[in-house]
């Protein structure tokens, strides 16, 4: 199944939702998805008794393609600073990642979404039109772009908050694995969300990533050689311990020694073989 820019022309007119809201202390943030002095949406702030109503942002016109996006969709709030997504609009006109100060200072594009090409497949590397919500890991970004990619099905990215190391986790295929994905929530290592079209029954999906640390053994001469990353895409490692045992049938896990060091961004360990088998996990 393939999202068509036609069908998506029907999902940016009525989409999914067309306004959030954040709160931090007595001040409301939220997005208008159409009208302000461009036409094409705004960023408020209002206070929770109705009161001090401010635009904070108002984004360009544009007949596709502008500097900040177009039809605002999301936002969260991380410190004095709001992160949200732009469902079309940008350099690429399908859409942005954006960031602003509580303020109504400093908006800056954190990704613009590459455009498709003029002719089918309307397929891109990045993904197009995000509409869900961003979550934080770290300094890290997730989000998820409803169509484009490599299938032009949508896409789950990551990117750093100052725009940084723009990566995509993950491109839908638009068959078992589902199209068109939507919010992602964050547990124990995990990315969890949605996808409204595609899988077995084409009526969507529920689907997870899991980044959890990945524990590598190579032999080496008279040693074996362990590694495991020391962060992933904004997942820190860092409070993994590498324990070892010489029976699974009733373990007992001891902290394997010597510790490791960081070679090439990789925790290291290096094990002399000996004549007693041995097996090894990561453990929080």
């Amino acid at each position: 199944m393939r999202i068509t820019p036609r069908l998506f022309e029907a999902f940016l007119k009525c989409p999914t939702k067309c306004t959030t809201l954040v709160i931090s202390g007595d001040t409301l943030y939220g997005t208008a998805y159409n009208g302000g002095s461009g036409g094409m949406g705004t960023i408020f702030a209002l206070n929770t008794n109705g009161t001090g109503f401010t635009v904070l942002h108002n984004f360009s016109p544009t007949s596709n393609h502008n500097s900040d996006g177009t039809g605002p969709t999301s936002l969260i709030l991380s410190g004095n600073t709001l992160y949200g997504t732009a469902g079309g609009g940008g350099s690429g006109g399908v859409g942005t990642v954006f960031r602003l100060s509580t303020n109504g200072t400093d908006f800056a594009v954190v990704h613009s979404f590459t455009s498709f090409p003029t002719s089918p497949p309307f397929t891109n590397s990045d993904g197009a039109y995000p509409q869900a919500s961003l979550t934080f890991s770290g300094n890290t970004l997730f989000g998820t772009a409803s169509s484009g990619g490599d299938s032009g099905n949508g896409t789950v990215f990551a990117v750093n908050a100052d725009g940084t190391d723009f990566t995509v986790l993950y491109t839908f295929g638009g068959k078992n694995d589902g199209a068109f994905p939507s919010d992602l929530i964050f547990s124990d290592y995990t990315l969890f969300g949605v996808a409204y079209l595609g899988g077995v029954g084409g009526q969507g999906t529920v689907f997870s990533l899991s980044f959890s640390p990945q524990l590598t053994i190579i032999p080496s001469g008279a040693n074996v050689i362990l590694t495991w990353p020391t962060n992933v895409v904004g997942f820190d490692y860092t409070g993994f311990t590498l324990q070892s045992t010489t029976n699974l049938a009733s373990p007992i896990w001891t902290t394997n020694l010597p510790a490791p060091v960081i070679v090439n961004g990789q925790n290291t360990v290096t094990n002399p073989i000996s004549g007693t088998q041995q097996f090894f996990r990561l453990r929080q």
